[in-house]
């Protein structure tokens, strides 16, 4: 039987551990308190007031010193047996690395967002750099944990991972191939943050918002959002709209449909008609001074008028086109202008419209665009010319009438 004095003996060694835990306790919820409740908060006008970052990645730094407290603490405890001891060691000291993982996390969070405050970070975006180093941080921490809480070394994990390299190519394939396309995507300057796009393979067409590791969101002009993963943007094809945007003029393309039962030759008195437009006067002197210089020479004794060359109103009205896209003051200079005919089809004959604004803006663009064809079409009767368009009711209605 135990006497008296062993009971008391282990009594007083349990109240000494306990005594000791507490003390251990409080010792670092107070030294944690003062940390981040009166030196941080001192601090906090020192750091950057924009950003919520730095002051986490502090914050988790700060959390090592009790952990720290703990760790080391713990064996000057009297009574608390050597396995206890050990395992509590481990436990704070994989808390410490989580912490020390997750401060640096942030902190790199951090510098990505300074980075992004510069001119230069649209032209070169560096988020998907800082993932893979957020990758390899996390990775290595979670090899120091689980030494840590074993109590082997690292190296002793890190000899083992030989084994299954194909199991981790397998599982992190999708984002060794967005790591190879970010650095082609970035190198080439294929993509930056605020370019338009379109990728009609993942029914993407608008803006880039977000260009990461593994995905670049894109808001559409619905304003959906479309992630496409980053790999896909080297692999297949997409097309960016920022050379127009630099260019400062949007493309105008379109064609008006003619009837070619209304193309003909013009008479002397319609080409008289004709000059009352101030765009084709210049057009008309020099164009029937050349064809009656051809038609004095090539048609000597000749009086068929079917051999001569004539002004038709097609050629017309092509001529005033261009007048009227050389004057107007939205149509930008220095660009491609053309008024040309396609190829002839059962729809009708194409006059395709080839310029250029002088302004990128879609809403200006459009309204520019309009106010063109507007014009065009309304004045196209002046030539004599009807447009195409397939028969609609009324034109069968009509045709059935009795006259």
């Amino acid at each position: 039987m135990q006497t008296f004095t062993e009971i008391f003996s282990q009594q007083s060694l349990w109240a000494q551990s306990l005594i000791g835990l507490i003390g251990l306790t409080i010792g670092a919820l107070a030294v944690n308190y003062v940390l981040k409740y009166v030196i941080l908060r001192a601090a906090a006008p020192f750091l950057d007031r924009r950003t919520q970052t730095i002051d986490k990645s502090v914050g988790w730094l700060a959390t090592v010193v009790p952990l720290l407290i703990v760790s080391n603490g713990i064996w000057v405890v009297p009574g608390i047996p050597d396995d206890v001891r050990i395992i509590i060691a481990n436990v704070t000291q994989a808390f410490i690395v989580v912490s020390v993982a997750m401060a640096i996390v942030k902190g790199v969070t951090y510098a990505n967002e300074l980075y992004e405050r510069l001119p230069t970070s649209k032209n070169r975006p560096i988020k998907g750099f800082l993932q893979v180093l957020k990758i390899v941080v996390l990775c290595g921490a979670a090899i120091i944990l689980i030494s840590v809480l074993i109590g082997e070394s690292p190296l002793l994990l890190l000899s083992g991972l030989g084994a299954v390299t194909a199991v981790l190519l397998l599982v992190f394939k999708d984002t060794i191939l967005s790591l190879v396309a970010s650095v082609q995507l970035t190198t080439n300057d294929m993509l930056r943050v605020g370019d338009w796009i379109e990728m009609q393979s993942m029914n993407a067409d608008g803006d880039v918002i977000d260009i990461s590791l593994h995905t670049v969101k894109v808001q559409n002009f619905d304003k959906t959002i479309t992630t496409i993963p980053t790999h896909r943007l080297v692999s297949d094809a997409f097309r960016n709209w920022r050379g127009m945007s630099e260019s400062g003029g949007r493309r105008i393309k379109r064609s008006l449909v003619l009837d070619q039962n209304s193309v003909r030759f013009l008479n002397d008195d319609e080409v008289v008609d004709l000059k009352k437009f101030k765009m084709l006067k210049s057009y008309l002197a020099n164009k029937r001074a050349e064809i009656a210089d051809w038609n004095a020479q090539e048609l000597t004794g000749e009086d068929a008028p079917v051999n001569a060359r004539r002004l038709t109103n097609i050629g017309t009205l092509r001529a005033y086109i261009i007048a009227y896209l050389q004057w107007h003051p939205r149509i930008g200079e220095g660009f491609t202008l053309l008024v040309r005919q396609l190829p002839p089809s059962p729809q009708g004959l194409p006059i395709e419209i080839y310029c250029f604004t002088d302004t990128t803006d879609w809403n200006t663009y459009e309204g520019i665009q309009a106010d063109i064809f507007d014009h065009l079409l309304s004045i196209i009767p002046e030539f004599d010319l009807r447009l195409f368009q397939d028969p609609t009711g009324l034109d069968l209605g009509q045709a059935l009438k009795p006259q």
